[in-house]
């Protein structure tokens, strides 16, 4: 994470080749809110390498399902990760994924 003398904060999530530039303070609120929980910002590690369902990311943070459900709730929300759903031995799984591996924030007058 970088505050740059522009008034930019840059943050970057993984090696990917989309980002994303937050202008609006609704937005910048949202994902600052997002990325304050250290949960959430595990998942986030968690699932950099490849998606990950719900219970496989429980299963590593040694969390229930229902906690890890409603933090990827909020940082889908925040439009930090996208969701998919597809079929699994129990049921249908969602699959978790970054959406942007590097996040920009404008500090704008």
């Amino acid at each position: 994470m970088e505050i740059t003398q522009t008034g930019i904060l840059e943050v970057n999530l993984q090696n990917k080749s989309e980002s994303i530039s937050i202008e609006s303070d609704e937005q910048i609120e949202k994902i600052v809110k997002a990325l304050s929980s250290r949960t959430r910002r595990q998942i986030l590690r968690h699932i950099q390498e490849e998606p990950m369902d719900v219970s496989n990311i429980a299963a590593s943070l040694d969390m229930t399902e229902a906690n890890i459900s409603a933090q990827i709730k909020k940082l889908e929300e925040a439009g930090l990760i996208e969701c998919s759903y597809s079929s699994g031995n129990h049921g249908v799984r969602k699959i978790s994924n970054l959406k942007f591996n590097k996040l920009v924030i404008k500090f704008s007058s």
